[in-house]
């Protein structure tokens, strides 16, 4: 992974620095709550609902051993003893004190981390597959590619105050685990005749008004990424909408003018990269490609799991669902459940789990730890003779939970407990839905199927993607659950439909257990996934159901 250069290190102490002087000032009333709001966020500092939360950046998802066990002393140290990874891949802290803050940022600095960028009207976080580097189904790494449009973004000058937040995400493999497709600008790299290029998408995202990105450039040479990237972002900048917040997302440019018209002057801005500074050229790449060469793997043969633990239902299904193919032969990934009854919510974590995975990597997968946008934890190199003893210690450390891609392994943001934005609570909706599925033969029987929670129409918790998708919205100042079918995310992403009016907190898991009942008994065998199902018959069988039975 990308290690700090002096330079790096400077610039986030001195950022650290600045921001307890900044505190220090609007603590002696010096600075209004206005004047200091822009300098919190830039920190990635909200106010809550209860207390202040502090957003802090992981760069494409990617931690060390080390940098984790410092997120669990500052979750011990400063917070309640937990933390709560992101749909961005980052990782929030729910209740800092406001005096707290600098001592935090300076402990995050100590290991190479800030928490730069992850709030505020600019370049958010980068996002990339949590299986970069790993799967056999990779074209391109896109770790390093991330890595440096990081560092291009990173305190743009121009793009310090945006009309709205911006999001970048990037795959580049033939599945795209990555939401290239609802992101503001998605990148899908490829491979042809040995040279680098990119697809690059624009106009994605969730929130409001809920679109699918459009591909508006193919096979961009990979020396004018950082150009071409310039160039959207630039005419966004010059010309999205600043008098309506609701309509500020570059996805309303793009739809107001159209596709066409709106390359056509991206394009002229960038004049084929004969004005810009930042081509891309084989010596930076070399620079940053260094960081993120591949492990030294041992040469072993692939084991016959499933054969040899046939006896262990437990864990081979645990094996299916929660461990992924790798390109080395005799490894697989590892992804750590933050789902299910031993988790206060999806996608908390407590400071002894984090210690513990911080030392299963050490162990199993070389010391590093990604974070998936799915709330979910990944350790991508563990040796297949390792991974029954990295089971055993994963169910000691209650981490064991075997539901990935299941119907309880719910994304879910923190929704009206904590988030004052939010219409509704998430949590209790999540955990009403995993304890009505207790069952686990039944939870396999239904197979891969996605369920995503957002307490507002900002969508951090993906709703519109899930396949069964549960927005929170207000009705005369009660919460209500609005519900979606038919959304996904990958190489066919699509948007859900809504199946009609709202349910209250207590219809919810009543409703959500009466359309897998019907998917059961409408699919075709128990080879045909919920989607598939969904795409053949449509929603009027579901409504019909509901409906007529809530009647």
């Amino acid at each position: 992974m990308y290690k700090y250069n002096q330079i790096d290190q400077n610039i986030v102490n001195e950022r650290v620095a600045q921001y307890q002087d900044q505190l220090n000032r609007f603590l002696k009333k010096e600075l209004t709550d206005e004047e200091f709001r822009p300098l919190r966020l830039q920190n990635g500092l909200y106010i809550q609902r209860h207390a202040p939360m502090l957003r802090v950046a992981i760069p494409y998802g990617l931690l060390s051993s080390v940098q984790l066990r410092t997120l669990a002393d500052i979750a011990d140290d400063f917070d309640r003893g937990y933390g709560h990874f992101s749909t961005r891949q980052n990782i929030q802290y729910n209740w800092p004190k406001l005096e707290d803050t600098p001592k935090i940022l300076k402990k995050l600095a100590d290991v190479e981390m800030h928490a730069i960028q992850t709030s505020g009207n600019c370049i958010r976080n980068i996002t990339t597959d949590p299986f970069a580097g790993v799967s056999p189904d990779e074209v391109i790494d896109t770790r390093y590619i991330a890595e440096i449009l990081r560092q291009w973004s990173t305190f743009h000058p121009e793009f310090a105050l945006l009309p709205r937040k911006f999001k970048i995400s990037i795959s580049g493999s033939k599945s795209d685990r990555a939401l290239i497709k609802t992101h503001d600008i998605g990148l899908e790299l490829i491979e042809k005749n040995q040279d680098l290029y990119a697809n690059i998408y624009v106009g994605g995202g969730l929130g409001r008004t809920p679109m699918i990105g459009v591909l508006m450039k193919e096979l961009l040479p990979i020396k004018h990424l950082l150009s071409y990237c310039e160039s959207i972002i630039r005419i966004y900048n010059l010309y999205g909408r600043r008098d309506n917040m609701y309509k500020a997302r570059i996805k309303i440019l793009v739809k107001s003018l159209g596709i066409n018209d709106f390359k056509r002057q991206v394009e002229a801005d960038w004049d084929n990269g004969n004005a810009s500074p930042n081509m891309l050229d084989d010596n930076e790449i070399k620079r940053v490609k260094v960081f993120f060469t591949s492990p030294d793997y041992e040469i072993l043969e692939s084991q016959e799991l499933e054969n040899l633990y046939s006896d262990n239902k437990s864990f081979v299904n645990w094996l299916k669902r929660n461990t992924r193919p790798h390109k080395q032969l005799g490894y697989r990934s590892v992804t750590i459940s933050l789902k299910g009854k031993y988790q206060s919510a999806p996608g908390d974590i407590l400071s002894n789990q984090m210690r513990a995975v911080a030392d299963l990597a050490d162990q199993f997968s070389y010391g590093e730890i990604r974070s998936t946008h799915e709330q979910n934890l990944v350790l991508a190199d563990v040796k297949e003779t390792k991974i029954y003893e990295l089971y055993e210690s994963l169910i000691t450390n209650n981490l064991a939970e075997a539901n990935i891609g299941l119907v309880t392994d719910i994304i879910c943001c923190p929704g009206g407990d904590f988030c004052s934005l939010a219409n509704a609570k998430s949590i209790p909706i999540a955990k009403n839905i995993e304890n009505l599925f207790d069952d686990y033969d039944y939870i396999y029987d239904l197979g891969s199927i996605s369920l995503n929670i957002s307490g507002c129409m900002n969508a951090c918790g993906h709703h519109h993607v899930g396949n069964i998708g549960i927005l929170g919205v207000d009705k005369d100042g009660s919460e209500w659950y609005q519900i979606t079918l038919g959304g996904q995310q990958g190489n066919e992403a699509s948007l859900g439909k809504v199946i009609g009016p709202s349910f209250s907190e207590e219809q919810v898991p009543g409703v959500v257990k009466k359309i897998l009942d019907t998917y059961l008994s409408l699919r075709n065998d128990d080879s045909e996934l919920f989607i598939d199902c969904f795409t053949r018959i449509g929603i009027d069988p579901f409504k019909q159901i509901i409906y007529q039975e809530e009647a």
